[in-house]
């Protein structure tokens, strides 16, 4: 993100990690400073970053006493809802603003009509100077945390400001619902993809999360690459960035996302260098999101949840990318430390079927940026040693499925329409990138359903801690789509539970589909 006539030399910079950058940057904007006593562009680098619980980082003009009132009835956007700690009983709401208000709130009931209960809001402003050209802005983000709830119930919420109560008469079309989480096992049906951005295609993926036959799902799996206002993905502080793509973003989501709980992972795109050494100051800004246990100031996009039978873990895949080096070892280990741990807590927690993984770099993939080596090194061999089922990422812009694999070996092959164990198979790793970005390409033929052609060996390479290109002869890439598409998994509990995966063109049509069963 370039300021005219003020940046890091691009040479310099790609020898900088992304805290380096940062650093430099600010240092060099104080100096500015004190020789021009201009304060504006360098006000511009402090973000209210927040965690869950709130978190250091915040800036007095944080609170909503401290800005002036919007008029009455500041149309809210860019709704969107992700799960606490514990999906049963806690939901997060997060919405955007037009202009500042005075005390946000978010009104909720079990009935329409009955919004009784009443959460005060919490605004996080975000600032972004003038990059690249485009002038400064300021956003206004705000977020609710609503614990207590009652599991597998229909909730109706509204968002209020001193000004505008949602819970009144003219109101009504303000309203939107959530369901919590169960209180045991029962079917449902969760959906993912990753590379999203904004367009046509973009809204036609959410389309069709929105309209599956059985109904919206029960939350959803971004896998990283969120919205593409920083465009570059290098995570360096020349890269071009607009942060107003992330308004229309929001809006473009607000169907699904205010009804849906949308669950992000962080991809390269979604590292913002200018907001903070680590390039999360914008998301900790943008997302509430679940805990992670050592630190989510440090690691927004690291959390775990249980849902049903299912436990999902996000993880930031930045952080071990030989590809994409700018945060490589940001969390000093404490990332994959903490999924060791993880891991073997929810496979040992009773209820506990399926472990299913995602995040953005590819451990198997054979399209454009094909497999990152550094995600291989330091998360697979956790997830074969705790036995994960099912792993998800994005990155690259196609729909790419494995056979079941473990140690990085192909194991039983799984055709469209098979079965697999994976106590016994080891795990199947779905590449879902095809969120809506411009479409990538493979060095084999498509193979999907309706259209098989296998191959015995695809020629592909893995990315090495040097950066370069290690050729690779695989034998695993089992199913390839070369297209828009959506990944929806469906869990049925029972003596045998299983987890039915399958997924879907842009126009409805199933492209594969594969089943992971236990204990049969």
């Amino acid at each position: 993100m370039e300021t005219p006539g003020f940046g890091i030399p691009p040479r310099l910079a790609r020898s900088m990690s992304m805290a380096e950058q940062h650093e430099y940057l600010r240092r060099a904007l104080s100096r500015r400073r004190v020789v021009t006593g201009a304060g504006g562009l360098a006000g511009g680098l402090l973000l209210a970053g927040c965690s869950e619980s709130g978190g250091p980082g915040r800036t007095d003009d944080s609170s909503a006493d401290s800005v002036s009132p919007a008029p009455t009835g500041a149309a809210a956007f860019g709704r969107h809802l992700a799960f606490g700690a514990d999906p049963r009983s806690q939901m997060r709401v997060g919405w955007q603003l037009p202009l500042p208000v005075r005390r946000p709130y978010v009104r909720f009931g079990t009935e329409d009509g009955d919004l009784g209960g009443r959460v005060e809001a919490e605004i996080r402003p975000l600032k972004t100077p003038a990059l690249s050209g485009l002038p400064a802005l300021e956003q206004h983000y705000v977020h609710a945390s609503l614990d207590g709830l009652a599991p597998g119930t229909a909730y109706v919420y509204g968002l209020g400001h001193d000004g505008f109560d949602p819970a009144s008469r003219d109101a009504a079309g303000h309203l939107a619902t959530f369901r919590t989480a169960p209180a045991g096992p029962r079917r449902f049906v969760f959906t993912a993809f990753g590379d999203q951005g904004t367009g046509s295609a973009a809204r036609a993926t959410t389309r069709g999360i929105r309209d599956l036959p059985g109904g919206p799902p029960a939350f959803h799996l971004h896998a990283g690459d969120i919205c593409y206002a920083e465009d570059s993905g290098r995570g360096l502080e020349s890269d071009h960035y607009d942060a107003r793509v992330w308004d229309r973003f929001m809006r473009q989501i607000d169907p699904v996302s205010s009804r849906v709980p949308w669950m992000p992972a962080m991809g390269n795109h979604d590292m913002e260098a200018w907001y903070s050494p680590d390039g999360y100051g914008g998301q900790r800004a943008r997302w509430t999101l679940p805990g992670n246990g050592f630190d989510p100031r440090e690691a927004p996009g690291v959390y775990s949840f249980v849902y049903g039978n299912v436990a999902v873990v996000a993880l930031d895949a930045n952080d071990v990318s030989y590809e994409i080096p700018a945060n490589l070892g940001y969390t000093d280990g404490a990332q994959a430390r903490w999924l060791d741990r993880r891991l073997g807590e929810l496979r040992g927690a009773q209820g506990v079927d399926f472990v299913v993984v995602f995040f953005h770099h590819c451990a198997y993939s054979t399209s454009t940026h094909a497999s990152d080596g550094g995600v291989r090194g330091h998360f697979t061999p956790l997830f074969d040693k705790h036995r994960v089922d099912l792993v998800i990422n994005g990155h690259n812009h196609v729909y790419e499925r494995t056979d079941a694999l473990r140690a990085g070996a192909l194991t039983r092959p799984l055709p469209i329409g098979g079965s697999a164990d994976p106590e016994r198979d080891g795990a199947v790793y779905v590449t879902a990138g095809g969120g809506g970005r411009k479409l990538y390409d493979f060095t084999a033929p498509d193979s999907y359903e309706g259209r098989r052609r296998d191959r015995d060996v695809v020629h592909t390479f893995a990315w090495t801690r040097d950066g370069e290109k290690a050729p690779e002869d695989v034998e695993w890439s089992r199913v390839r789509y070369t297209g828009y598409s959506f990944l929806a998994v469906e869990s049925r509990p029972g003596t045998s539970p299983a987890l039915r995966v399958a997924a879907y063109a842009e126009d409805g049509r199933r492209i594969d589909r594969f089943e992971l069963v236990r204990g049969r």
